[in-house]
Order: structure tokens, then C-alpha cells, then sequence
């Protein structure tokens, strides 16, 4: 056996070497710079011995691989940019090299004239699968826990180490595309289908299969490497490419509205890739993605979505020196749609749960939600009876508060009522233990006013879910005045239990998401009024990258609840506080005309019965005069959103609301899927540069209003050439926690 740091090789009996992948200290392989040099010498020694008829490769974790470790390719555009401002020739070709390095030692492996097979035992995903489809024959285990994918455009990249070239040479053309340009997952089955690999074999029999491929006399050469290889769909220039083509890039198009550079390269990278032998197509890949690894969209997209995300996974924001704790019962207090959200996420998390109403029959209904999202999990195969029995286990419905005791963490999830919360938090405190945490699902109501009613202010603290609970990856933990480390502690560890990104936000009226949704939903009402047409609005917003139009967005969260906000904002703050002509359309809208929004099929949207799909309500564009569509410049509106929300949230930043520009931008993305392109609402205004943001904030401020108006954070930031990542670097100094 010869021993690697992240591998070993054991050659047997047969001359068949079992290359495995094995890194130290971490739960997932993935790729850096000593695995590659390693793999290139354990290519070289299977190559170079004669006593090694061939290789399989697997992995000694429950997973496979996840692909590449994206902080070295982070640090490797952080020496680009330096070295661009002295070289911009050798920076690029640093970059150009960089970028190859993957690809050219999987061809190595691939040529080196013995068989390689990939035994894939688990989630194999990037550039793993990358070197998997680079060996000659590939087995994956009959599992739930395989999945496989190309998943780089979901960072702003693509799959730069040959998948865009493999993929397309061994599964039908729109096939590919449809893998590459979505990240989608594939299951053993569906990969199997889809040529990518040749066998599936049982867990246990795995290697044994993975062996037998070269016992049986498996090949070293790829198909491509043949003479007289053809394309599974045939060459570009044909019938078939003809009628592939046009539509791939329309639908494309259609999808993106051309945001994404990653995902328009791969469609570029298949195509021209297609046209010329093998060797070149690689050659053709590296060269567009050394493009787009210089692309704002990859800088910003790598830095929010991949590394800050899983840094704020890890706890980033965790006060130090609190043990971590260990859940062992967990109560939820009111069992309407979002309690019993959460109920449902924690006992899926094997926790126990505690789920109270009123009565027994309320409390019922709240289990029963679990029971319904367990039974649609079932019927897609994704779960079994028994699954869903043991989650149903876990949960206690009951109208007891006596039933919280021993409880670590209770989160109060009943109407946005004061008094109503008000009594809740006395029952629950009456029977928990000193040490328990208490929490308020409140979306609008601050913490520090709730925490009055505790006995222990120090232990209460926000957890603000959204809605759907069971979908939606965020959440807002919020910080009272007097909310201790403790609380905070538990906070985390409770988000990061149930597999959720927690954000840790101080307190203030509509704390962070919401301030910036009701910006995005506001704008799109002042468009109406000027007399653009809903829908221009709703598809300049999408255009601009946003996953949902403002009117649409409105209607799912209910008008006559932005009724209510609008009412309530004004009797807190006075008539200033709401625009005038937005409060008369929205009540115009509720009052008048009664449209409530999806709930009542009547909103800024018809609702027809499904099948037929919702339209826009005819009567909009008789509320006011309507502008000539053609005069109206469609860039601006879709500026208009951008900005609006971004300076929302450097606002945020300025009040000290989110002190850390991690959370404020992974926050903005997975919450209302701000632009995901941009990394996110505070790396947009970085992306253009303070002093080009600033400039083009005023213009819209005089043409359109105040809510352009920038904070004076930003008007320093932009004269000192800071961004938000210099001034609020969260590396430099230990997290902010609130004053």
C-alpha cells in the first residue's frame, strides 16, 4: 500500500490499484491544490508500473466529492487582480493556466494508456464528476445518497475541467445543455439514462463492480479518442442541430434575460466545442473560462453564494466561548401555516417538538401540515411511510403549556398581536427551565418591546422564519437591546440544526428583509401611478434578475396586508411616514374594488381556477393614464428596482441593523432572491463603484424621489473609493454583536 496525505493505493492480487480518496480533517473531499499534485503522481505511478493492469478510484467518506474547494479559486483571482494592475498579460495567462490545471490532469489520466474506473459511493458533484467522466468507465452505487452534478453555473462559472466537453460527446445534446445550464442533480437512474455512466451496482458490491469493468477488459481510450466517433445526436451542422440550436439559445434567453455569462459560455463552449476534435474543444473551454472567472458576475456570485454562504453555515456570526447545544426538546407556541412550519423543519431534523394552540383540535390541524408535506414527499418518492412515521413521532400536539417543560428552546409563532404574545411569552417562561431560550417569530413587532414582557430579557431573542417555512433557507435571528451571547448562541445552533442560514440582525422596525422587500413592492406601486404598465413592471423586474414581479410579490403576501402595514406605520410614525398616492392605490385596491391579493383570487392578478394560469387584472391600467410603452426606457425601471433595494440595505448598514456584508447580501439573495448575479444587494452597489452608484442614485433621486436619496455612509464610502467589503471587512475584526 503506498500512503498520500489525502490518498491511498492498494494494488491486489488481479494488478487492479483501489486509488482512495480520503482527506484528513474534513467531512468532504474536494479538490485543492496538494489533491491534484497527488493525483498526478498517482496517475504517473499507475501509468509508469507494469504490474498495475489499472485503476479504480472511490472515495473513504460517505461522499464522493464535493468538486473543487472555490476559496483556492477565490484566492487565485485575488492574485490575479494584483498582479493585473502591474502585468495584465502574464495576469491573464496566470489565470489561463490556473483555469487548465484541472482540465489538462484529467486528460493525463484519461491518456495515460491504463483503464481508470470511478466507483462513485456518494454525492459527487463539480470537478469530481468532472474526473469521473474523464475515466473509462464509471459505476455508482444504488443509493439515495449518490447524486451527481455539474452545479458550477449556480456560482457564476461553469464546468471549466472538461464537462462541458465530455457531457455533450456522451449524452444527447439537449440533454446536456439542460444539465449544464441548470446544475440540476442527477440519480444514479437518470445518469445512467443519459449515457454518463455505465453501470449502477449495490453499495456493498460497488468496488467489486468497479474491478470486474477491468478484469473484463474495459478499454484505456475514451470514445472520442476512437476513430470513426460520432456524436450522439449527430454533427452540429445537420437536421437535427438545425432544430436544436435556435431554440437552445432562445429558451436560454428567455430563462437568464443574458445574466448569467457563465450559463450563455457553456451554450458557446457545447456548440464550438462540438465542431472541432477533442483536444481543441478543452482548449476552446479553458479560454472561456478564464473569461469568466474575470466576470463581476463570477467574483461577486463565488464570494456570496459559495463562500460567505458556507461560512454563515459554519456559525461565522456564533459568540465564542458558549458550548454548543444539543436539542433536545424544542416547543412551538401557536400551530396556524408558520408554526406548524416549524414544527415540521425541526422534527425533520430528528428534534422533538412541542406544538401548542388553544385547543386540541387547532393543534391537530398544526400536525396534520407535517403530515401532508411527508405525504407529497412520499408520493415523489422522496421518502418512505416510515419516514414520515417517525417525523409525525416527534411531534407533540397539545394545547398544554405544562407539555414545554424541558424544553432548550420555545419559538412563539402566534399572531402579530402584542398582547396576545404578551401572554404567551408568561405562560411559556412559567414552566421553562432558567436556562431555556425564548423566542418571537415576529416579522414586523421589535424584539426589545416584546422582551418586556419576559422575566429573562437576557434569554429572549428573535427567530423570524419565512414563508413557506419548509422551503425557504433563510433565516433572521434578531437581536433585543438585552439579549445575551447565550441566546444567540442557541439561536444559531437551532438555524443551523434544521439546515437553514441563519443572519443575525439588531433590532428595528421590519429588521432587514422586509425593509427591503417593501422598497421593491413600493417602487412597482409608484410605477403604477406614473402610468407604466403593470406589465412593463412586472417585466422590467424580472428582467433586472428578480425571481418574482413587485405586483405578483404582493399578491402572495396579500394587499390588505400592506393595508395594514401602511395603517400601522402611520399610526406609529405619522402621515409622513407612507407615500400619500401609494396609500390611495392600495386602498383603492382593498377598499374599492376588494381585491385582497391570491388569497381572495382577486389582487393586482386574476386568479382563474387551475388549470388556467393567473393574469394581470385588466381594470390596473384604467386607475391612471398610461404612459406610451415605447417611450419608456426599460433599463431604467429595472435600475429602479436594483437601486431602490440596494440602498435600502446600505441604509441598514448605516443604522448598524446588519454589521456584517456577508449576511446583508447572502441575506438579500435567499430571502426575495435579489438579483442573484449581483452577489447580492450591497455587492451590486460595490460591483459599480461608490462614486458611479452615488452619481447615477442622485439622477433618479430628482427624477423620481427621495427613496434614491443616499445615506451618508454611501456619500463617504464613494469619496474615500471604499466599498462595502473595506470598511465592514468582517475578516478583520471579531463580529459586531448589538450596542
Amino acid at each position: 500500500m503506498t500512503k498520500y496525505t489525502n490518498f491511498t493505493v492498494e494494488t491486489d492480487a488481479d494488478g487492479i490499484a483501489l486509488v482512495t480518496w480520503d482527506m484528513p480533517g474534513k467531512s468532504m473531499n474536494v479538490f485543492t491544490e496538494e489533491v491534484m499534485d497527488e493525483l498526478e503522481r498517482i496517475v504517473d505511478q499507475v501509468a509508469s508500473d507494469a504490474a498495475i493492469k489499472g485503476a479504480v478510484i472511490t472515495s473513504g467518506k460517505d461522499s464522493f466529492s464535493g468538486g473543487a474547494d472555490l476559496t483556492m479559486l477565490q484566492k487565485m483571482l485575488g492574485i490575479f487582480k494584483k498582479e493585473r494592475a502591474r502585468n495584465p498579460e502574464a495576469a491573464v495567462r496566470m489565470l489561463f493556466d490556473g483555469a487548465g490545471r484541472m482540465t489538462w490532469l484529467f486528460r493525463k489520466l484519461e491518456t495515460c494508456g491504463k483503464p481508470w474506473v470511478s466507483a462513485i459511493n456518494g454525492t459527487c458533484m463539480g470537478g469530481a464528476f468532472e474526473l469521473s467522466l474523464a475515466c473509462h468507465g464509471r459505476v455508482a452505487a444504488d443509493s439515495d445518497k449518490v447524486k451527481m452534478a455539474l452545479p458550477e453555473v449556480k456560482v457564476g462559472i461553469f464546468p471549466g475541467a472538461g464537462g462541458t466537453q465530455r457531457v455533450p460527446r456522451l449524452a444527447r445534446t439537449q440533454d446536456a445543455l439542460q444539465m449544464l445550464t441548470s446544475g440540476q442533480n442527477l440519480s444514479p437512474q437518470k445518469a445512467k439514462a443519459m449515457g454518463l455512466i455505465h453501470e449502477i451496482a449495490e453499495p456493498a458490491k460497488l468496488i467489486d463492480a468497479a474491478k470486474a469493468m477491468i478484469r473484463n477488459g474495459l478499454e484505456p481510450v475514451a470514445p472520442w479518442d476512437k476513430k470513426g466517433f460520432k456524436l450522439p445526436d449527430g454533427p452540429v451542422y445537420s437536421a437535427a442541430g438545425a432544430n436544436l440550436w435556435p431554440p437552445a439559445i432562445a429558451i436560454l434567453r428567455r430563462e437568464t434575460y443574458g445574466n448569467y455569462p457563465a450559463a450563455s459560455a457553456i451554450l458557446k463552449c457545447v456548440y464550438e466545442g462540438l465542431l472541432v476534435p477533442f483536444e481543441t474543444g478543452l482548449r476552446i473551454e479553458q479560454r472561456y473560462f478564464t473569461r469568466i472567472l474575470q466576470s463581476r458576475e463570477a467574483e461577486a456570485m463565488i464570494r456570496s453564494l459559495f463562500v460567505s454562504l458556507q461560512e454563515l453555515n459554519k456559525g461565522a456570526r456564533r459568540p465564542e466561548g458558549v458550548p454548543e447545544t444539543k436539542f433536545g426538546k424544542v416547543g412551538v407556541v401557536g400551530a396556524g401555516f408558520m408554526g406548524a412550519g416549524i414544527a415540521y423543519v425541526t422534527a425533520k431534523a430528528g428534534i422533538p417538538v412541542v406544538l401548542i394552540d388553544r385547543d386540541q383540535e387547532a393543534a391537530d390541524k398544526g400536525k396534520a401540515h407535517s403530515a401532508g408535506l411527508m405525504d407529497e414527499l412520499v408520493k415523489k418518492g422522496r421518502a418512505t411511510t416510515e419516514e414520515k412515521e417517525k417525523l409525525l413521532s416527534l411531534i407533540t400536539a397539545t394545547p398544554d403549556y405544562a407539555a414545554l417543560e424541558g424544553c432548550d428552546l420555545v419559538i412563539e409563532a402566534v399572531f402579530e398581536d402584542s398582547e396576545i404574545k404578551k401572554a404567551v411569552t408568561e405562560k411559556s417562561e412559567a414552566v421553562l427551565k432558567s436556562s431555556a431560550v425564548f423566542a418571537s417569530n415576529t416579522s414586523t413587532i421589535p424584539i426589545t418591546g416584546l422582551a418586556k414582557n419576559s422575566s429573562r430579557p437576557k434569554n429572549f431573542i428573535g427567530i423570524h422564519f419565512f414563508s413557506p417555512v419548509d422551503k425557504m433557507m433563510l433565516v433572521e435571528i434578531i437581536l433585543g437591546k438585552k439579549t445575551g451571547d447565550k441566546a444567540l448562541a442557541v439561536a444559531i445552533d437551532y438555524v443551523r440544526a434544521i439546515k437553514k442560514t441563519p443572519i443575525v440582525v439588531n433590532d428595528t422596525r421590519g429588521f432587514y428583509v422586509n425593509r427591503c422587500v417593501l422598497r421593491y413592492m413600493s417602487e412597482s406601486y409608484q410605477m403604477l401611478i406614473e402610468g407604466v404598465p403593470a406589465a412593463m413592471i412586472e417585466n422590467a423586474a424580472k428582467m433586472a434578475g428578480m425571481p418574482v414581479g413587485p405586483l405578483a410579490l404582493t399578491d402572495e403576501t396579500a394587499i390588505d396586508l400592506a393595508q395594514k402595514i401602511m395603517k400601522q406605520t402611520i399610526r406609529d410614525l405619522g402621515e409622513k411616514a407612507v407615500d400619500k398616492d401609494q396609500f390611495d392605490l392600495i386602498n383603492t385596491m382593498v377598499d374599492k374594488h376588494g381585491r385582497f391579493g391570491r388569497k381572495n383570487g382577486k389582487g393586482f392578478y386574476d386568479y382563474p381556477p387551475k388549470p388556467a394560469k393567473k393574469k394581470l387584472w385588466p381594470g390596473l391600467k384604467d386607475l391612471y393614464k398610461q404612459q406610451d410603452p415605447d417611450r419608456i426606457d426599460v433599463e431604467e425601471l429595472k435600475q429602479r428596482f436594483l437601486f431602490t433595494i440596494a440602498l435600502e440595505a446600505a441604509r441598514v448598514m448605516e443604522e448598524g441593523i446588519v454589521t456584517d456584508p456577508r449576511e446583508a447580501d447572502v441575506g438579500s439573495i435567499l430571502a426575495f432572491g435579489f438579483a442573484p448575479y449581483t452577489g447580492g444587494a450591497l455587492s451590486y452597489i460595490d460591483g459599480i463603484g461608490g462614486k458611479a452608484f452615488v452619481k447615477r442614485a442622485r439622477e433618479l433621486q430628482k427624477k423620481y424621489g427621495a427613496q434614491f436619496k443616499a445615506p451618508k455612509l454611501l456619500l463617504d464610502m464613494a469619496e474615500k473609493g471604499e466599498t462595502f467589503y473595506d470598511r465592514f471587512d468582517p475578516y478583520a475584526r471579531p463580529a459586531k454583536k448589538a450596542a
